[in-house]
């Protein structure tokens, strides 16, 4: 698909993807990085929209309400939102939490769309271990919505257990019982980038994808 092209291309342009050692949250050396926060500029958040609301749209699932948690999510769904009015005529409203809630004014942790009863869609960037999903879909519940679905940015495509063969999606697909889809995988990167690394690089790769990668 020429969205997943565009935007691994501008990840490497931007440096949003890196090859080297990194320590990841879950303790795991990687040899490869991907930080969306060096996605910093207007067009590429126009990249980064078009790839959710491709990726939405092919879901093909109803949902009234986009919600992205603080702090990445919250451009997310705002420029997802635009994105989709331009490309559907459909009019979605999109909302995000707040790391702290506010003492003054109106109160609360939530700011954007009511969501109270409606079907949410929730997005995020990356996911390993599944522990920012939680926490979201967590803040979520006593707003009694519908978790309509999650849309992510990339899946390392990792086994939440090295010892089980059970990807981090393919459990929270059973734990959630939503549809979750996600713009790239470790699999297009690897693909994407075959000429391109070192072969101490693609090394490393293989071997780590040997390691924690769900079949």
């Amino acid at each position: 698909m020429s969205y997943k092209s565009d935007l691994l291309h501008r990840a490497m342009e931007k440096q949003v993807l890196k090859f080297g050692t990194f320590t990841l949250k879950s303790g795991r050396q990687s040899p490869y990085f991907f930080n969306s926060g060096n996605f910093t500029h207007g067009a590429d958040l126009s990249a980064l929209a078009n790839s959710y609301a491709e990726t939405i749209i092919f879901m093909n699932v109803e949902f009234d309400v986009l919600f992205g948690p603080a702090y990445k999510g919250i451009s997310l769904a705002a420029v997802t939102a635009a994105k989709l009015y331009e490309k559907t005529g459909k009019s979605y409203g999109f909302a995000y939490n707040r790391k702290e809630a506010k003492t003054h004014g109106e109160g609360g942790n939530l700011v954007g769309a009511e969501m109270e009863g409606k079907r949410v869609l929730l997005l995020d960037d990356v996911i390993t271990a599944g522990t920012a999903i939680r926490e979201a879909i967590s803040f979520l519940e006593p707003k009694r919505v519908h978790l309509a679905g999650i849309v992510l940015l990339l899946d390392r495509q990792e086994r939440v257990d090295p010892a089980v063969n059970e990807s981090t999606i393919g459990k929270l697909k059973n734990e959630y019982k939503v549809p979750i889809s996600s713009i790239l995988t470790l699999d297009d990167i690897v693909e994407f980038t075959k000429a391109e690394l070192s072969a101490k690089e693609s090394n490393a790769m293989d071997a780590y994808r040997g390691q924690y990668q769900a079949k």
